[in-house]
Parts: structure tokens; C-alpha cells; sequence
């Protein structure tokens, strides 16, 4: 499923040009980006890793997609070739031609997107965030390097492209939930008033109000779970979806029964999935792809060429401790 939001062009790269400021500001906070958008419009079905790194579990899971993917286009290109059939490239025309019916799309706003300028611009969170706006998107960064901000900046295009859309942050604890409010507001100046933070003590009745008025959604995915499966939550108007800590998405963990009733009801939305570890094993990560409708993957570690400059330095001293006369006690009785 392609991005339901901009228009994109085949520009050789992005320029960050800055916008108009209203007229009680002196400065503008953000740029238009888009009409020279480095992003192709390109069908891409399987998980694509831009970048060599180290983790040997993720690229062992991506490589083995790819090859998949590589085996099934030679036998597509033999069948053609023993048919005599020739193979068109797939070209997506704009979006306003391909969606210009999709309900609430602002098709005005389309040809551009907002990425901010009051924080330093780094290239590697100007690219995940380009390529989270289009595709399903898993991003894997090391703790403290903008994985909120990456989010904030998809919740708030999504909430230009669809005036009356509804957005939902998801995150699995209550504290966690409540510190998205703030940084969202403080990264893209999304107005306060049409946030909200939902929690199991809110009462069924008020919750269902606060999901007619409010626009953006902050709450753990039980909550979440709960309003679905009562329709308290409005699904088809769900245009974005951000899962933090997504690499609990394993079994029937809410976020999977989340996204599993959300796509009964309906497939325009757009997911956005955010880890610093994706998982322990190779199946453990192929659940996550598969559970939450992932199409693309944007891993980095901290040796990753474009982070390293942003990267937190740390320095490891080896402490050896003695156990003790009394922990040595324990060790000598256990390993007898």
C-alpha cells in the first residue's frame, strides 16, 4: 500500500526551502518539503536495508526477503521470456488522480510536506521521516537519537492531509504515553487542545466524547483494544498510526489485535512502528514485520556512517568485584 498523502517527484534530491511565515511571526519553525521530494513513487513490497549494520538478526531476516524477492523475479522474467512477453515498468501517477475520492483527503495540501527547521537538521531523520510518510515503516535507532522526533514530524503531515483524521500514539505504559504530549507539541507545534491523553480510568462515556473532539491520540494499545471492540473509536477516520516500543508486537499483544481490527475496518492508514532493539532472533523480528503490515525497514546502529557524528560516545570501564565470604559460600554449594 502506497503513502495516501503527497505528491512525490522524481527530483535527484531534496531541498529544504523555507515557507512564507504568518504575519505575527518573524520566523517560520518549519520548511516545505515535497515538490523536489527525493522519493520515488515505486511499488515496494519487501523490506529494503539502505545500510550495513551490525545487527546480524535483522540483516539476516531482510536478506532472506530480498532473496525471496530476487528469485521470484528471475522465474517472472524466464515465463516472460518463454511466452514472449515483454515487462512494463509500474509507474504511479500522482496521488490526486489516484485518490480522488479518499474521504477527508485534503488534495490542496498534497503536493508538499512539513519537516521542521527550529532543531538542527540531521540528513539520516530527514530521510526516515520522507520514507515513514509512504510506506509502513519499522524505525530501529539507538535510544536518544530522534525516534519521537521522527514520529512527531509523520503524526503532523498526516494531520495537514486529513483535516478531520484522527491520529493515535500509541506506547505501552502510562509514562510513556504522557511524555509524547509535550515532545509533539514541542517538535511541530501541533495545538494542545486538539490532543488527548486516554487511560483505562477515563470512563467509557467520556472517552467516547473526547474521540468525536479531539484529533490526536495519545494511549496505550488496551485502551485502544477496548474503544475498537466497543466502537467508541471512530476506526475509518484513523489516518496514522505511531507504535512505540514496537518490538512487543509478538503474539496477541495488543498492538497486534490493535492493528488487526483497525484493518478489518479499514486499509487507509498509515503505520509507523519504533524500536531500539527489533528483536531477539530472526522469527522474532519477521513476527513484528508481518504483525504490524510493515513494507519497509529504516535500521541504523551506532556505527552507522550517518548517526556516528549524533551518536552518544560511551566509555565502558571494567569494574571485577570479589564475591565475598558469604556469596562465595553460595557459589562453592551450588557448584558442588
Amino acid at each position: 500500500r502506497k503513502a495516501t498523502g503527497a505528491t512525490r517527484t522524481s527530483s535527484s534530491r531534496a531541498q529544504v526551502a523555507p515557507t512564507n511565515p504568518p504575519p505575527h511571526q518573524q520566523k517560520s519553525p518549519w520548511t516545505v518539503v515535497g515538490q523536489n521530494s527525493t522519493h520515488r513513487a515505486e511499488r515496494q513490497e519487501y523490506i529494503i536495508l539502505e545500510d550495513e549494520d551490525d545487527d546480524d538478526l535483522m540483516v539476516v531476516a531482510v536478506s532472506e526477503a530480498e532473496r525471496t524477492l530476487q528469485l521470484e523475479k528471475s522465474d517472472i522474467i524466464q515465463n516472460n521470456h518463454a511466452t514472449g512477453q515483454s515487462v512494463a515498468p509500474f509507474s504511479i501517477p500522482p496521488c490526486r488522480k489516484i485518490y480522488p475520492d479518499l474521504p477527508g483527503f485534503d488534495s490542496s495540501s498534497a503536493d508538499v510536506w512539513i519537516y521542521p527547521t527550529n532543531y538542527p537538521i540531521r540528513d539520516y531523520q530527514l530521510k526516515i521521516s520522507e520514507a515513514s510518510l509512504f510506506q509502513n515503516t519499522l524505525v530501529c535507532l539507538p535510544t536518544g537519537l530522534g525516534k519521537t522526533f521522527i514520529a512527531s514530524v509523520v503524526m503532523y503531515n498526516f494531520y495537514r492531509w486529513y483535516p478531520a483524521g484522527k491520529i493515535v500514539f500509541m506506547a505501552p505504559t502510562k509514562p510513556l504515553v504522557a511524555q509524547q504530549i509535550e515532545a509533539c507539541y514541542k517538535v511541530m507545534g501541533i495545538p494542545q487542545d486538539h490532543m488527548a491523553e486516554l487511560t483505562g480510568s477515563t470512563a467509557a462515556r467520556q472517552r467516547q466524547e473526547v474521540w468525536k473532539s479531539k484529533r490526536i491520540f495519545f494511549l496505550t494499545p488496551q485502551v485502544m483494544v477496548n474503544d475498537l471492540s466497543r466502537d467508541t473509536c471512530p476506526a475509518k477516520e484513523i489516518k496514522c498510526v505511531v507504535i512505540d516500543e514496537a518490538h512487543k508486537a509478538l503474539g496477541n499483544h495488543a498492538y497486534c489485535q490493535v492493528i488487526r481490527q483497525l484493518s478489518s475496518q479499514t486499509l487507509q492508514f498509515r503505520i509507523l512502528a519504533l524500536s531500539a532493539t527489533p528483536g531477539g532472533d530472526t522469527k522474532s523480528v519477521q513476527s513484528v514485520i508481518s504483525n504490524l503490515l510493515i513494507s519497509h525497514i529504516e535500521l541504523r546502529s551506532e556505527e552507522s556512517l550517518d548517526i556516528q557524528a549524533h551518536s552518544h560516545q560511551r566509555s565502558v570501564e571494567k569494574v571485577v568485584v570479589p564475591l565475598g565470604e558469604k556469596l562465595s559460600g553460595h557459589q562453592a554449594r551450588y557448584l558442588q
